[in-house]
C-alpha cells in the first residue's frame, strides 16, 4: 500500500503538515517522535533480550535433562 505513494502524495501531506503545526512547531513534534520511536526501540530491544534469555536458558535447562 506504501508502494502506490507517489512524489506528489508525499508532497500534499507535508504540505498539510505544516500547515497544521506551522513552522515553530515542526522541529519540537520532529524531536518528541524521534524520541518516541528509539523509547520503542529500546523497549522492544529489552523485551526481546529478556524473553530470549529467559526461554533460552529454559531450554537449554530441559535439553539437558532429557539427554542425560
Amino acid at each position: 500500500m506504501l508502494q502506490n505513494f507517489g512524489i506528489w502524495q508525499i508532497a500534499l501531506i507535508l504540505v498539510i503538515v505544516l500547515l497544521l503545526f506551522g513552522v515553530g512547531k515542526l522541529p519540537q513534534v520532529g524531536k518528541g517522535m524521534g524520541q518516541a520511536i528509539n523509547e520503542f526501540k529500546s523497549a522492544i530491544d529489552v523485551k526481546g533480550k529478556k524473553s530470549d534469555s529467559d526461554t533460552g536458558d529454559k531450554d537449554d535447562d530441559n535439553d539437558d535433562a532429557k539427554s542425560s
